[in-house]
C-alpha cells in the first residue's frame, strides 16, 4: 500500500521540501490550457496541510495557503512523521478516517494484510471519498481502483498479470462494523491519558465480547429504560477481565452511554457480608451465635425485614443467608457505623454518605458506592480479608493493600454465602454470592466469587427511577450465574478454613458468643426447647396420654401433634398430650415470639 500510495500521489515525496515544482508547473500549464484547475499538483505534505487546516482546495488562494503550511510542516517534522499524519487523517468514505479504520471498515482486516486490489482502492478513495464510496457507488470505486492498478504497472510496482488478477476482485459492497469492545473503559483510558499512542488493558477480549452479548440478551425483554452492568475481576492478581458498562450504547431509550460500573448507587443488602465479618472479628458474634430477629427500636429507628416478618431467635449464619435486616442493624449499632465505613474505605471503596455522618441505615444500603467498588470489596473477602486493588492497565503498579478483616472472618462469611441456594435453573456449584435490592426497587445487585474470580452485576434504570418488582435475587442473581458460566465451565474451589477458625457448634461456644442481644430489645429470653419427650425417644403407650414439658421460651404456648393443633394459649410449661396413637408422632411447641421446638417420638 505505501509503495502504491507514493507512486500514485507523490513520487518525489522523500526528495522535495513540501512542494514539488515539477508537479506544480504541470498543474499550472494544464490550468492555462483548459481555463481552470485540472490536476492539483499537491504533494502528500500539501494534502496533510489541507487535512490539518480544513481549508478550500479548488482555488489558487487555497493552494497557496496549503503550500505555506506544507513548507512549515517540512521544517518541523520528518518525512515519516508527515506520512504518519496522512495515514491517520486521510478520509476513506463516510466518517472513516485513517488507514487502519478504512481497512477494518471495508475489508475487515488490518493494513498489513491488504491485497493489491484492496490497496489500490484505498489509494484512490481519499481523492474523492464521497463519489467513490464503494458501498454507494461501486462502479466509480471500481473504475478508480483499476486506474490505480494500471498506473502501478507503468510504475513497475505491479506486474501486468498481478494487476489483471486484482482487477477481477469485487469491491466491497457494505461497511463492516468497527471493533467496539468495552466502549466505556476505552473512553476512560483515553480521557485519563490522551498522550499515549497505545493503551494496553487487562481485559480478556473474548470474555468481554461474551458478556456484552449476555447483557444485551438479558435486557432485551426488560421494561423500557432498564440497563445492566457487569464487572469481572481476578481477585488474585487484581486484573479487571471484563467491564460491561451498559447493555449497549446503541440501544434506544436505555441510556447505554452511561457507564454504570462507575455510577454511584445504593448497594442494598450487599454490604451485609462485610458487617458480619467485622462482627466476627470484634468478638461480637460467631456463625452459630443466636441473635434476636424481632421488633426493635434504636432511638427512633425501627428497621423491618423486607417481607415484614420476624423470625425470633436465629443463627447468625441463617440471618446472613436470609438477609434479615434487624440482626445486621443490631450488629452495626454495636460496631459503630463509622467503623463500618472506615472498613469500606480500607477495602478500596469511596462511599458517599448523606450528610457525611453514617447512621445505622448504611447496613441496609443507606450510602452510595459503585459496582466497581463493591466488586473490589468482595475481592478482598475472597482473598482472605486483605483488600484488593482493581487495575485495568497492563503497566499499572499494584500497591500494597491493608487488611480489612481477619482471614478466619473472611472464610466464615464466604462459607456462609456459599451455602445459599442458587437461582432456579442455575448450577449447584456453591458459588459464594449475595444479592441486594435498594430502597424503592431502584437497584438490583448480585456479587459472587469463587477461589479465583469475583463477578459483580447491577441492574436498574440509569436515571434512578424505580423498577417495580425488581429484586436482586430474581433479576441480578440469574445474570450473575450466567456470567460465571461464560467465564469458565467449573468454579475454582474456595480455600479451606484457616487453622485459627473457631469451628464449634452453638452449645460449645463460649458463653458470651452463644447469644447476641440487640440494644433496645430488653432482657433476652432463650427460645423454647422440649425437656420431655426428647427427640428420638421410644415411649410405651399409656391410657392417660403422653406427658410433655417445655423449657424456656415466652408463654403462652401452642402445641401441635403431627402438624395438628392440640392446644393454644397454654401458659403452663407442662401438658398432657392425648390422641397420639401408636407409631411415630411429631411433637411441636411454639412460644409467643414464634420460636419453635420439635421432637419426633415413637409410641409403642
Amino acid at each position: 500500500y505505501l509503495r502504491m500510495l507514493l507512486a500514485y500521489e507523490d513520487r518525489r515525496f522523500y526528495r522535495h521540501a513540501g512542494i514539488d515544482p515539477r508537479a506544480a508547473l504541470r498543474a499550472a500549464w494544464q490550468a492555462v490550457r483548459h481555463g481552470g484547475i485540472v490536476s492539483g499538483g499537491s504533494t502528500l505534505t500539501m494534502q496533510v496541510a489541507r487535512l490539518l487546516d480544513d481549508g478550500p482546495t479548488g482555488t489558487w488562494r487555497g493552494k497557496l495557503r496549503q503550500a505555506r503550511l506544507a513548507l512549515a510542516l517540512e521544517r518541523r517534522l520528518t518525512k515519516d512523521q508527515i506520512l504518519r499524519l496522512y495515514l491517520l487523517r486521510a478520509p476513506f468514505g463516510g466518517n472513516v478516517e485513517g488507514i487502519r479504520a478504512a481497512t477494518r471498515v471495508w475489508f475487515g482486516k488490518d493494513p498489513g494484510r491488504l491485497t493489491p486490489a484492496e490497496a489500490a482502492l484505498l489509494v484512490a478513495l481519499p481523492q474523492s471519498p464521497v463519489a467513490r464510496r464503494p458501498d454507494r457507488s461501486p462502479k466509480a470505486a471500481r473504475d478508480a481502483r483499476d486506474r490505480v492498478l494500471s498506473r502501478m504497472v507503468t510504475a513497475g510496482i505491479l506486474s501486468p498479470d498481478t494487476a489483471r488478477a486484482a482487477a477481477t476482485e469485487p469491491v466491497p459492497n457494505l461497511r463492516r462494523p468497527l471493533p467496539a469492545l468495552a466502549p466505556h473503559l476505552t473512553d476512560r483510558a483515553l480521557a485519563e491519558d490522551r498522550t499515549r499512542a497505545r493503551h494496553d488493558l487487562t481485559l480478556d477480549a473474548a470474555l468481554q465480547a461474551r458478556l456484552e452479548g449476555l447483557a444485551r440478551d438479558t435486557i432485551r425483554d426488560r421494561p423500557r429504560g432498564v440497563s445492566t452492568a457487569i464487572v469481572v475481576m481476578d481477585h488474585v492478581t487484581g486484573d479487571l477481565l471484563a467491564s460491561v458498562g451498559s447493555a449497549g450504547t446503541d440501544l434506544p431509550g436505555r441510556a447505554g452511554y452511561v457507564d454504570m460500573t462507575r455510577a454511584v448507587r445504593s448497594p442494598g443488602s450487599t454490604l451485609k457480608p462485610l458487617i458480619y465479618a467485622l462482627a466476627f472479628d470484634a468478638g461480637l458474634a460467631h456463625p452459630e451465635t443466636r441473635i434476636a430477629d424481632r421488633p426493635v427500636d434504636f432511638d427512633g429507628y425501627t428497621p423491618r425485614n423486607f417481607d415484614g416478618q420476624f423470625r425470633g431467635d436465629v443463627r447468625i449464619a441463617d440471618a446472613l443467608r436470609l438477609s434479615l435486616n434487624v440482626p445486621v442493624v443490631a450488629l452495626t449499632d454495636a460496631l459503630g457505623p463509622e467503623n463500618v465505613t472506615a472498613a469500606l474505605r480500607r477495602a478500596g471503596a469511596d462511599p458517599i454518605v448523606p450528610g457525611d455522618r453514617p447512621g445505622l441505615a448504611i447496613a441496609l444500603g443507606g450510602l452510595g458506592v459503585t459496582l466497581e467498588q463493591m466488586t473490589t470489596l468482595y475481592a478482598g473477602l475472597a482473598r482472605g480479608g486483605v483488600a484488593s486493588t482493581l487495575h485495568w492497565r497492563m503497566d499499572q503498579a499494584t500497591p500494597a493493600r491493608p487488611r480489612v478483616v481477619s482471614r478466619s472472618a473472611a472464610w466464615q462469611v464466604a462459607h456462609i454465602l456459599s451455602g445459599l441456594a442458587p437461582p432456579p435453573g442455575a448450577p449447584l456449584n456453591r458459588l459464594a454470592y449475595k444479592t441486594g435490592t435498594s430502597y424503592g426497587h431502584r437497584d438490583a445487585w448480585a456479587i459472587g466469587f469463587d477461589g479465583r474470580h469475583v463477578v459483580g452485576v447491577w441492574m436498574g434504570r440509569p436515571d434512578g427511577t424505580p423498577v417495580p418488582g425488581a429484586f436482586g435475587a430474581d433479576t441480578a442473581a440469574p445474570l450473575l450465574f450466567d456470567a460465571f458460566q461464560r467465564l469458565k465451565p467449573t468454579l475454582t474451589p474456595l480455600p479451606p478454613p484457616p487453622p485459627e477458625t473457631l469451628m464449634l457448634g452453638a452449645a460449645a461456644l463460649p458463653a458470651p458468643l452463644r447469644h447476641f442481644a440487640p440494644r433496645g430489645t430488653g432482657p433476652t429470653v432463650a427460645g423454647p426447647s422440649l425437656a420431655f419427650p426428647p427427640d428420638g425417644a421410644v415411649i410405651e403407650a399409656e391410657d392417660h396420654g403422653l406427658p410433655a414439658r417445655v423449657r424456656d421460651g415466652v408463654p403462652p404456648y401452642t402445641w401441635f401433634i403431627s402438624g395438628r393443633p392440640f392446644a393454644t394459649g397454654v401458659r403452663r410449661s407442662d401438658i398432657l398430650l392425648t390422641g397420639t396413637g401408636k407409631g411415630f408422632s411429631d411433637i411441636t411447641v411454639i412460644d409467643a415470639q414464634g420460636r419453635a421446638a420439635r421432637a419426633r417420638v415413637e409410641i409403642r
